[in-house]
């Protein structure tokens, strides 16, 4: 079918698939009108047709690794299965030493991005921050250090006693090229009143990635979505990111995150339902549209849910990974990492075309 033929199931949704198809920004009322629809079809549809536009039938990945440096958080979020106290069973704080003896063991020479992210561990100093990237830096010169999400960039502002802008010049001087885009959450203060109280705020959040932005690095940006949140405020988080890369142009990726149950053992009631996941991942498509690509996440969402949302507005499936443990550490069922053989697979299995890139969307090799 022609798109400009498209006749929406839910004939409420004519009025916003005329938006889309002459490029009109949708609002907030749009948002939470194709999160009440159940015409799942026709908002796929729309998105695909958004990101046929944006990228064609490319689809990216990078070969990138996982790194937890630490579990130890000061924080006790409502979702985390992967925190511990200092002195709990189960935490661990890795040194210089055991960082790259862990790398070493992991490494392989296709490995372009190291992803870091752990807990808000108020045990140690800036400096060990600083010094996991030196470290890295250091011995893997050619592979870009993608590392500490907005929340812990205010939770290094507290620890140092120095500015969100301080902060991440030092992180910068050290070797950090990108920011991930964690400690998200959903971008409303009751929210995080329930769901992660210490932890940054909503403003603490955009104010650390328009920092990054203006001291020059590009960064991502997450939702944790199908916990508590009101479908409107999953709406209001996409239009915070929007309206902050209206602003700076920082963010090059979006990445929905469907919240993981604490055990693997959890039914399927527990979980997010794929339909949710599934639409989740095209309204984003459709509200972002500043934002360049969405990233479908496998860990969370499974490999067959990922490769159907490349014709759902995803143009991303993230990468190689290795070893992921947040997300397993609260019951995600899917594999821990992926081979390149395994992304290409998915991705041409979609009919799409498989490009490999690094951190930056710049190709290294087509498929």
């Amino acid at each position: 079918m022609n798109i400009l033929e498209l006749q929406p199931q839910d004939k409420s949704l004519a009025a916003i698939r005329d938006k889309v198809l002459h490029g009109e920004r949708l609002t907030k009322e749009d948002g939470v009108a194709l999160f009440q629809s159940n015409d799942l079809l026709t908002i796929g549809q729309l998105a695909n047709y958004v990101n046929q536009q944006k990228n064609g039938d490319n689809v990216y990945f990078v070969q990138n690794m996982y790194i937890n440096p630490t579990n130890v958080c000061e924080a006790n979020c409502r979702f985390c299965a992967f925190r511990r106290d200092i002195d709990e069973e189960g935490a661990y704080t890795m040194s210089m030493d055991e960082l790259l003896h862990y790398v070493e063991a992991r490494f392989y020479p296709g490995i372009r991005e190291f992803h870091i992210v752990g807990g808000h561990n108020q045990h140690q100093k800036f400096d060990y921050y600083l010094d996991t990237i030196r470290t890295l830096k250091k011995a893997y010169p050619d592979v870009a250090i993608k590392a500490y999400t907005g929340a812990e960039i205010e939770f290094f502002s507290r620890i140092a006693g120095i500015s969100f802008r301080e902060v991440i010049q030092e992180l910068i001087k050290a070797g950090l090229d990108t920011m991930p885009g964690g400690g998200a959450e959903i971008l409303t203060e009751r929210y995080r009143e329930k769901m992660s109280p210490e932890k940054a705020s909503t403003d603490d959040w955009l104010r650390a990635h328009q920092t990054a932005h203006e001291l020059g690095l590009k960064t991502h940006a997450t939702m944790l979505y199908g916990s508590i949140e009101t479908l409107e405020e999953r709406v209001i988080h996409m239009l915070r990111v929007r309206e902050l890369q209206d602003q700076t142009g920082g963010y090059m990726v979006f990445i929905p995150l469907a919240v993981q149950p604490m055990k693997a053992s959890a039914g399927i009631k527990r979980r997010t339902s794929a339909f949710d996941d599934l639409k989740t991942m095209a309204i984003s498509r459709l509200m972002l549209d500043n934002v360049q690509h969405m990233k479908a996440y496998f860990i969370n969402i499974g490999t067959q849910l990922t490769q159907i949302s490349l014709t759902m507005g995803a143009s991303d499936v993230h990468g190689t990974l290795v070893e992921e443990r947040i997300s397993h550490a609260a019951g995600a069922l899917t594999q821990a990492g992926l081979t390149v053989d395994d992304l290409v697979w998915l991705i041409q299995g979609a009919g799409k075309k498989a490009l490999e890139r690094d951190t930056f969307y710049n190709v290294i090799k087509e498929y």
